[in-house]
C-alpha cells in the first residue's frame, strides 16, 4: 500500500487522476458527467458535476475501504490524534447517532446533558436507550444553559452504576465547556464509555489556548463536524474513536444507516480540509481567535450588548471557554436575539448563524476577514441606535428542566392523538419541538408538557423563531401519548 503523510490528499488525487481518464460511464449518477442535466452543469460546473461520480475500485468504497478511502481514514486520525476515523457524508447528525449507536442497546441507560442536539434524543428513539439527564445550570443574565458540572455527573453515576456511557457537549453552541478530562477519567473509573460531541470543536485539535479536544482528554469517542469550522463542504463530518472502541463493529453500525452512495465531492471535501488543517490549522485558527477576540472588543465597546468570553469561567459549570464562539447578549439593547438575528439578515444583508430570546451567534470561522468583521459591527452599532427599547417583557432563554415520563422510543412509537398546543399541559408528548439552530429540544418525546414549554412555544412563535418537530409544520398542535 503506498504510504502517504499528511502533505496528500488521497481522495482527491484519485478523483484527479480519475477526471483526466476517458471512462465511458454505464454506471450511476445517471446524469454522467452532466451530460444528463445542462442545467446543474450551469449551476455546479464541468469540474464539479464530472467527480459526481460512484463508487469504483479505482476510487475505493466508503461502506468497506480498502484503498484511498481508508488511507484517507487513518491521515485524519492522526492529524486529529485519534486511534481510527471514519468519514461521514450524513452530517454530525450521522455522527453522533452512530457514536451513540455503538456504545448503546435498548434498555441502556446514557448520562447526557438536556441541551444536547436533537441527533442525540434521535439516536436514543433509534435503539431504545434510557437517557438520565444531567440539569445544566443556567446563567440567569444570559440565559443559556452551561456545562455539566463534575458533582453532577458524580451523582447520576452514583445513582445509575450500570449505566454505560456519559456524553459531553465540547464545546456548546454559546463556547461553554465541561471539565472534559475529569468526566473522562470518573467514568472510565465506573467502566463507562465517554462520547463527545464536537460538532462545534473542530478547530481545538489544531488550535492553541483553546479548551481541550475530545481525544486529547481520552474520550472514546467524538463527532466532529468539518464543515462547521473546519472549512469542508456542509454535510461532510468525521467520527473519531479512542483505543477502547472496536473499529470494525463501529463500521457496521455507520453501515446500518449511512448511505452506500457516498458522495465524492463532501469525501473529497473531507480530505482536502484534512489536509489543510494538518499543514496551516495552527495559524488558520490563530488568526480566527485574533478576529473573534477583536469583534468581541469592538462590539462590547458600543455599549448594551454583551459579547461574553473567557470571564465567565467559574471552574465548575463553565470549566472553559471557546473564544472563537462570537456570542452575544442582545437583551439591554431591548431585543430579543432573534429579532436582532432577522434586523441583520433582512436589512443589511448579515447572515449570522442564529438567534434565540437573548442572545445572537456570528460563526467566526477559516474564510472570515476583518473587513466582514467591521461590517456586523458597523450593524450592530446602527441596530442599538435605530431600535434600542426598554427591554421589560422580554423573555430568556432559560432552561426547562425535563419531566422525563418514558423513554425517547417508547414515546415516538406509541398510541397517540394531535391536540391544539393550548390544552396539552399535562400530557406526555410523543414528538420534538425546537428552534432550529441551535436543534436543543424544548420538548422531546417522553416528557412530560408543562404550562412553562407552552409559553416557551407560544413566545417563540411571536418572535418569529425558526421551529420544527412536530408532525403539525404550523407548530399549531402536538402528539400526545393517548
Amino acid at each position: 500500500m503506498v504510504e502517504y503523510t499528511q502533505n496528500d490528499a488521497p481522495i482527491y488525487d484519485a478523483l484527479d487522476r480519475f477526471r483526466k481518464m476517458r471512462v465511458v460511464p454505464f454506471d450511476v449518477p445517471g446524469h454522467k458527467r452532466g451530460r444528463g442535466n445542462p442545467d446543474l452543469v450551469r449551476l455546479l460546473g464541468e469540474q464539479c458535476v464530472g467527480i459526481d461520480v460512484n463508487s469504483m475500485k479505482p476510487l475505493d468504497n466508503l461502506c468497506h475501504p480498502v484503498s484511498v478511502i481508508r488511507a484517507a481514514e487513518k491521515l485524519a486520525a492522526e492529524a486529529f490524534g485519534a486511534e481510527d476515523a471514519f468519514l461521514m457524508v450524513g452530517g454530525t447528525t450521522s455522527s453522533v447517532q452512530s457514536m451513540v449507536l455503538t456504545v448503546c442497546k435498548r434498555g441502556d441507560k446514557i448520562i447526557l446533558p438536556r441541551n444536547v442536539h436533537r441527533s442525540v434524543i434521535n439516536a436514543l428513539v433509534l435503539c431504545g436507550a434510557k437517557p438520565v439527564y444531567v440539569n445544566p445550570e443556567v446563567n440567569q443574565r444570559l440565559g443559556i444553559s452551561l456545562g455539566m458540572e463534575l458533582s453532577q455527573v458524580e451523582q447520576a453515576i452514583i445513582d445509575n452504576p450500570d449505566a454505560v456511557a456519559v456524553l459531553v457537549n465540547n464545546p456548546t453552541y454559546y463556547g461553554i465547556c465541561s471539565d472534559l478530562c475529569s468526566i473522562v477519567k470518573l467514568a472510565h473509573s465506573h467502566g463507562m464509555k465517554v462520547l463527545a460531541d464536537e460538532a462545534h470543536g473542530t478547530h481545538l485539535y489544531f488550535g492553541e489556548n483553546l479548551p481541550i479536544s475530545a481525544m486529547k482528554a481520552g474520550a472514546d469517542m467524538a463527532a466532529v463536524s468539518m464543515h462547521k469550522s473546519g472549512g469542508s463542504l456542509t454535510q461532510s463530518s468525521f467520527l473519531l474513536i479512542g483505543p477502547g472502541i472496536n473499529a470494525g463493529y463501529a463500521r457496521q453500525i455507520i453501515n446500518l444507516t449511512q448511505t452506500t452512495s457516498g458522495s465524492y465531492l463532501l469525501l473529497s471535501s473531507l480530505d482536502i480540509s484534512r489536509r489543510n488543517l494538518a499543514l496551516r490549522g495552527k495559524e488558520e485558527y490563530a488568526r480566527v481567535v485574533e478576529l473573534a477576540e477583536y469583534a468581541r472588543a469592538e462590539i462590547n465597546q458600543i455599549g448594551d450588548y454583551y459579547a461574553y468570553s473567557r470571564e465567565l469561567i467559574n471552574g465548575s459549570s463553565i470549566y472553559d471557554f471557546d473564544v472563537t464562539k462570537l456570542s452575544v447578549n442582545t437583551l439591554d439593547v431591548g431585543l430579543a436575539g432573534i429579532e436582532v438575528y432577522d434586523i441583520l439578515r433582512d436589512e443589511y444583508d448579515i447572515q449570522i448563524e442564529f438567534g434565540d430570546f437573548g442572545n445572537i451567534l456570528a460563526y467566526i470561522s477559516v474564510g472570515d476577514r476583518k473587513q466582514d468583521i467591521e461590517r456586523l459591527v458597523s450593524a450592530l452599532a446602527e441596530v442599538k441606535r435605530r431600535y434600542k427599547k426598554d427591554k421589560t417583557g422580554l423573555l430568556t432563554q432559560e432552561y426547562i428542566e425535563p419531566m422525563v415520563e418514558v423513554t425517547p422510543q417508547e414515546a415516538f412509537y406509541a398510541e397517540k392523538e394531535s391536540i391544539a398546543i393550548k390544552d396539552s399541559v399535562g400530557r406526555i408528548c410523543s414528538e420534538f419541538v425546537m428552534c432550529y439552530p441551535p436543534g436543543i429540544p424544548i420538548i422531546a418525546p417522553g416528557e412530560r408538557i408543562t404550562e412553562k414549554i407552552v409559553e416557551y412555544i407560544y413566545y417563540a412563535k411571536k418572535k418569529g423563531c425558526s421551529m420544527t418537530g412536530p408532525e403539525d409544520a404550523n407548530i399549531e398542535r402536538l402528539n400526545v401519548l393517548k
